[in-house]
């Protein structure tokens, strides 16, 4: 009986199994956090409650450069086996981290200093992770979309991946089977197009999702999360 095939690295494990040490782990963390600074962003946009727009990029920007400038992602944590967990608990750190620094500073410049009634510093972040959470949907959502749309234009269907993709996104409003219609397709294969469709944008989802974690035994249980976080009002 052959030996099954191991799994492919993902990025996430090229990460973990060398600590971000080699060129690999560190193209591969880049990728990473390049592909999700979206949920970072909308993190600290919320937290900051100030609506300054270039403040939060700024400090997005900060966060992702001390993660690259790492390299080494400290000591083994059984939540750093899901990229999303990782990247939530770091930039609470890094900001918490940040209001401690402005605190400290303003202490020295002879202000007041205050403290929250659970006797945290200013600056703490909040217990926000639905808003982190939804963005991460929604980026590997988008990143899904964007991968399936460019495979249909190079098989030559361009045009019925648009004018499907409202019911793949979730932002239909009209007949389906007039969107179908227009393509030339029957009621019945307008409907098995679209089911297809929805089959290979949830592979292609998993296929996402699986690249962010490092036992593949967690993907079902992280699809799950998914659809039930942008199942919830945002």
């Amino acid at each position: 009986m052959p030996t099954p095939a191991p799994f492919s690295p993902t990025r996430w494990t090229l990460v973990l199994q060398a600590g971000g040490d080699t060129p690999e782990a560190r193209a591969a963390l880049g990728e990473l956090c390049e592909i999700y600074y979206a949920p970072v962003l909308e993190f600290i946009r919320r937290w900051r409650h100030d609506g300054d727009a270039d403040a939060a990029s700024d400090q997005a920007h900060a966060f992702f450069e001390s993660v690259l400038a790492r390299g080494q992602l400290g000591d083994p944590d059984p939540e750093r086996g899901r990229f999303r967990s990782y990247l939530l608990g770091a930039v609470k750190h890094f900001l918490y981290e940040q209001g401690r620094a402005a605190s400290a500073a303003k202490r020295g410049a002879g202000a007041e200093h205050q403290t929250l009634d659970e006797g945290l510093e200013v600056g703490v972040p909040p217990a926000d992770d639905a808003v982190f959470d939804r963005a991460w949907a929604l980026t590997v959502i988008g990143r899904a979309l964007d991968e399936l749309g460019s495979e249909m234009a190079a098989a030559g269907k361009g045009e019925q991946f648009e004018a499907f993709k409202p019911w793949l996104d979730g932002n239909a409003a009209g007949s389906q089977s007039d969107a179908g219609a227009a393509l030339g397709l029957s009621a019945t294969a307008t409907k098995v197009a679209v089911h297809r469709l929805r089959e290979r944008l949830r592979k292609k989802v998993r296929a996402e999702i699986a690249a962010t974690l490092e036992n593949p035994a967690d993907l079902d249980a992280e699809l799950r999360h998914l659809v039930s976080t942008l199942s919830r009002p945002a």
